[in-house]
Parts: C-alpha cells; structure tokens; sequence
C-alpha cells in the first residue's frame, strides 16, 4: 500500500498555475524527494498533503485519508517542517517541544521514545531560548517537534537551507535512522548530496512532473538544471595588489566565551574571498565586527581604509552588506526598490535612473520592472538583492549566505554576477555552506571554534590537506571542533 497518492492535482493562485495534473506515490516506509527550482510548485504540494490547502483539481490521499474529506485524521498522522523554521524564536527548547505536544493532544513523555536519539543531542540546552539557538540545533529541535506526536508520514521543505555541510550530514543520517523505524519519509532539498540520499525523486518544474525516477536516473537526465557547466574564472587575474580588509588579533567576547578568538588576515581588491565555518563557528560575528554593526572586545580591523573601532558609519557609507533574510521590500515593485536605495546610499536622481536602467538590462528584468518583489522567485530576490547591494558601487560587498535554498542553475547565474562584480574591482567577502561555490573563490579561510583554521586558495588546502575537494577539506576541519555549535 501506498503511504501518498497524487492523482491529477491542479492549484492555482489567480492567474499562476502552481500545480498543473500532477501524478505521483510514495510507498510505506520511502524516501522519497521532491525537488525542483525556485516557483515549481513544492511547497503548494507540500501544503495540499498537509491539509493546510485544498487543490483546485484532482485528489490525494496520505494514509489512505483524503486530503479534503479527512483532514483530521491526517493531521494526526504527518509531521511537517516547513522550509523556515516554524519554531517560537522567545520560548526556550523544552517550552517548544511541549507546545507541539499539546497542539497533537500528547506529552513529550509519551512521544520520548521517538525524539530519544534527536533530542538527547540538544536537551542539555532545554532551558535556552531557541532564538539563541545555532542553525543546527534550531533543525534539530524543529525535527523533534514535527516527531513528538508519532507520526507515519513526515514532509521536509528544504529542512537543511543554511546550514553547514557536516550538521546536514547528521541530520540526514537521523532521517535514515527514522525510515528504518517505518516512517515514510517525503523531502525536498537544493542540495545534490541530500539528493542522492533518496530511494526515488519527482522532478517538478513549473507545476509540471517533468520526471519520476532514482536520484541518478533524475540527476542525470536533467543535468543541465542539476549540473550546470562550471564558470570560467582565471582566479585571481582581477584583484589588485592593495589590501582593503586588514584584521590582527581581533577578538569578540560575551562573558567568558569567544566567539571571535584572535583572528588575523587580509583581502585584497577585487579578491573573492570565501569565509567559512561551521554554524556557531563565529563567522557571522566576525562579520559583523567588519560591516560595524558590532565593536570588538580587543584587536584592530581596517575595511576600505577606516577604523572598524572608531569609523564604523563611514564604513557602511563604502560598503555593500547581503544578509541571509533579504533587505528588500516586498510590497514596492522592483524599480521602486532599486530608486529606494539608491537614495538611501546619496546618489542623485540622474545616476539612480541611469544605473536602474543598466542593472534591469543586466538581470533581464526590464520586463519586471513593475512586479511587485514578493511575487518573485526567490532566485531573482536573490539576483536583485545583490545587484541593489552593489548598487552605489562599494569598495567591498559583503554576502551572508546569499545563496541559501537555490536551485543550482540560479546559483550558477548568481556567481556570474559574483563574477562581474569583481572584475569592476569590488571585493567579494561571502560566506556559504555549498561547498561547490567555495571552489569558485580566489581564496578562502575556514573557521573553526572561533579561530581561523586555514587559510588559502583551494588548490592550496585540498593539497594541505589531501582531501579530493572543498567539502571533504570542510568537513575535515569541522570535525576538529571542540566547543559546541550552540
């Protein structure tokens, strides 16, 4: 018997087909992957198995219960992480298990069994508030809630977005874990490794089932979605021999315990300079030190020439900052956006115009001009967030994570701006948890326990350290970690 039947569905919202007849079953005890790029139609499908949308056509039933006519018992029997956290950021870890608890009408003692070998992992921090949580534990936790009531079938939207390749490993090793006590298992993930970690896919694009097979069947029948051809980029042909980040001895501290411990390095103009570091590592510490958002309990930093101690404001005047959560506003369109910012960095109306014109052409958006940004995909969010951050032309443009839960062929075209950008000289300062695109920096530097563990090009440190690529060096250094990523 099937655990999950898709016969046919259609949603739309308005004018957009999200869900266009879509067929497909998941068997008892499967790990089974819904993957597809940005606007697909995942989570509506996602949404629909849940109970929490009805399709407009067709039916689906999870556990034989009809999506429509049986919404409660179905409730009762799924767990669902939704692709951002769905957790209570100000409850601490125990009073967010024992609210999922009672929302499923159990205990946390009854369903202990079945959280055990997760949240034995994280229940040392039970009186911690989740908000001070790192990545890692915030998946672990919001795992353990969606399991607590005992469900038969669990639906993962993007779980492991943002988070460092060796916690993803972890959590995808519980989830093993979980099949083999008979829970169905239906995920969706941009990472290709997760990818192949799955019995069976379902490739969706544009509301459309464009394949159903197994992850190598999928993965290489649409390669050029999955694998995109690499970027030509003559590392380091660009960068000038001038350093515009200069750090020593930095250190950040909060209490007794060092987030940042004595880092030192530099990064040249026009340089793509990879950070990178397990979560709870202290990039984003650090960064915060660079960008003067945060001041530093000890050490000295220069960033475009100015103290990071005493010149924080004009370093934000010669800067470009990416955050993880965008800093777009959704309900102006996207030429609105671009005149907003281009205001708030001082530039007159003459240059805003001109420059809007050029960026809309670069990004082929000039059709878009007047979309509102919440109706986007979030791969052109991504492209137009960078390009408004880029906007004033910054001496350095710093990017957390900007490509978090993008498909690889979006990320591919991500990186040619990356690219562009630094061939006009514009230092490149990015974190990521893909380790694919840490190949593609001029240099990187991998923090572990608030230090810097190394530093080099990549060819440099996969020799160093004898390892094939990027993510088994990143791997390698990680598990030398001796502090908790809490």
């Amino acid at each position: 018997m099937n655990a999950i039947e898709v016969n046919h569905v259609s949603k739309s919202y308005g004018k957009v087909k999200a869900l266009d007849d879509v067929s497909f079953t998941v068997g008892k005890g499967e790990v089974f992957g819904l993957i597809g790029p940005d606007g697909a139609g995942k989570t509506s499908m996602y949404r629909i198995l849940c109970t929490l949308l009805k399709p407009g056509q067709g039916n689906a039933t999870v556990d034989g219960f009809d999506v429509v006519r049986q919404m409660t018992d179905i409730r009762r029997r799924v767990g669902y992480m939704p692709g951002k956290f769905s957790l209570y950021q100000d409850l601490t870890v125990q009073e967010n298990l024992e609210f999922f608890a009672t929302l499923f009408g159990t205990t946390v003692e009854a369903g202990y069994d079945t959280i055990k070998a997760i949240y034995s992992q994280i229940e040392r921090f039970r009186d911690r508030k989740t908000g001070a949580l790192s990545g890692g534990m915030k998946q672990k936790l919001a795992l353990c809630c969606a399991l607590v009531h005992q469900p038969s079938v669990l639906f993962l939207d993007e779980p492991t977005t943002g988070v460092d390749p060796v916690s993803r490993k972890e959590f995808w090793d519980m989830l093993i874990t979980l099949k083999e006590s008979g829970i169905t298992i239906m995920a969706s993930t941009p990472y290709l490794d997760e990818v192949r970690r799955c019995e069976r896919v379902a490739f969706l694009d544009q509301g459309k089932i464009r394949g159903i097979g197994t992850p190598d069947e999928i993965l290489t029948r649409f390669a050029d979605i999955f694998n995109p051809p690499g970027i030509d980029h003559d590392q380091g042909s660009e960068v000038k021999d001038e350093n515009v980040i200069e750090v020593e001895h930095l250190v950040k501290a909060f209490g007794s315990f060092h987030a940042v411990d004595d880092i030192s390095f530099a990064v040249k103009r026009g340089e793509i300079f990879g950070f990178l570091g397990a979560n709870g590592a202290g990039k984003t510490t650090a960064m915060h030190m660079l960008t003067g958002l945060n001041q530093p309990t000890s050490g000295t930093g220069r960033v475009a020439g100015y103290d990071i101690r005493t010149e924080h404001e004009q370093i934000k005047k010669h800067i470009g900052y990416m955050s993880q959560r965008f800093s777009l506003y959704e309900d102006l369109t996207v030429a609105e956006n671009i005149r907003l910012f281009g205001g708030i960095y001082g530039m007159n109306d003459a240059d805003i115009a001109r420059k809007t014109d050029e960026v809309l052409e670069r990004l082929r958006f000039a059709d878009h001009k007047n979309d509102l940004v919440g109706s986007l995909p979030l791969g052109w969010k991504q492209k137009l967030a960078f390009s408004v951050s880029i906007f004033h032309e910054p001496s350095i443009v710093f990017l957390d994570e900007p490509t978090g839960g993008v498909d690889p062929a979006t990320r591919r075209q991500f990186w040619e701006l990356i690219y562009d950008a630094a061939g006009r000289g514009i230092t490149v300062f990015v974190t990521t948890h893909y380790m694919d695109e840490a190949e593609y920096c001029d240099r990187i530097s991998i923090m572990v326990d608030g230090k810097i563990s190394a530093i080099g090009t990549p060819s440099q440190l996969k020799e160093r350290f004898h390892q094939p690529d990027m993510e088994h060096v990143f791997i390698y250094l990680a598990r030398q970690a001796t502090r908790s990523s809490d």
